[in-house]
């Protein structure tokens, strides 16, 4: 199993980035699918999560509104469009998978609760 995360890069306050997680080795309709990010000195958090049916998604109080995850079937991929981007965003973004294992599952929200995990991508915001 691979997570290839890219995107990241230095933007300004109020610009917009969006990160890609691209999936191979696994049955990507199978998982629920999440971005997480950690500052430096912080723990890692939750940003937003998607069902494996990309029906129900969930976000961090701090991004709702302005972050928005999606999936792309036919390319395997996550993506995590970011607009109003603030300095406080500011951290290494990853991307993770869980393996649906029941019919009925909430989504998952907890780091340890993810399976798989991608190599990580850098965000900085600043003036």
């Amino acid at each position: 199993v691979q997570l290839q995360a890219s995107g990241g890069g230095l933007v300004q306050p109020g610009d917009s980035l969006r990160l890609s997680c691209a999936a191979s080795g696994l049955f990507f309709n199978s998982h629920f699918w999440g971005w997480f990010r950690q500052a430096p000195g912080k723990e890692r958090d939750l940003v937003a999560v998607v069902s494996y049916n990309g029906r129900n998604t969930d976000y961090a109080d701090l991004v709702r509104g302005r972050f928005t995850i999606s999936m792309d079937n036919a390319k395997n991929t996550v993506y995590l469009q970011m607009n109003s981007l603030k300095p406080e965003d500011t951290a290494v973004y990853y991307c993770a998978a869980r393996r649906r294992s029941s019919i009925f599952m909430p989504l998952p929200r907890n780091a340890n609760e993810f399976d798989y995990w991608g190599q990580g991508t850098q965000v900085t915001v600043s003036s």
